[in-house]
């Protein structure tokens, strides 16, 4: 498993899709893929109103990931020192043997490269002490980024206990 962690907040999300403009844009994407992205699950009415949830989706940079088995040539690789999975461009071939190994859907297929793209926490950003493109442009801060799992369940419970305070 990643030393990292990306959580999401739901109740504060509000769907505005900045996230993963910001990824695609940070990562030269064209039309089609999304290395990171919003899913939305509804609207079901609650109390007669309508309600909708957004759920962010990016790679979850699995402690045995079945992309990183499933590549022939090792393009797709696991870093030994923090656990980013990513993708080395120049060793991937197209195959999209790792798009159909990944149960998440994360690895995408890029039609101008003709190879995989997914999230790799934008590596180059985190091993320069900076968050993700995605976590920094969050109009509603409703993603956090950290590298001690610790820090963000801390930041979990801060945030539940700061809206069961909201009630009383």
């Amino acid at each position: 498993m990643s030393k990292y962690y990306l959580f999401q907040d739901t109740k504060k999300c509000i769907g505005c899709n900045t996230c993963t403009v910001q990824c695609k844009s940070n990562k030269n994407l064209p039309v089609g893929p999304k290395i990171s992205q919003i899913v939305t699950v509804g609207p079901k009415m609650v109390g007669n109103l309508p309600r909708a949830a957004y759920i962010f989706m990016p790679c979850f940079h699995c402690e045995d990931p079945w992309c990183v088995a499933a590549c022939p040539t090792g393009a797709m690789q696991k870093r030994a020192k923090d656990g980013i999975v990513f993708i080395d461009a120049n060793l991937c071939v197209g195959c999209k043997a790792c798009i159909t190994a990944c149960p998440w859907g994360a690895p995408q297929w890029n039609p101008e490269s003709g190879k995989a793209v997914k999230c790799d926490y934008c590596m180059e950003r985190v091993d320069q002490g900076l968050k993700p493109a995605c976590v920094t442009v969050c109009t509603t801060h409703c993603l956090q980024f950290g590298e001690h799992v610790d820090r963000m369940v801390e930041i979990k419970r801060q945030r539940h206990a700061e809206s069961v305070a909201a009630f009383d």
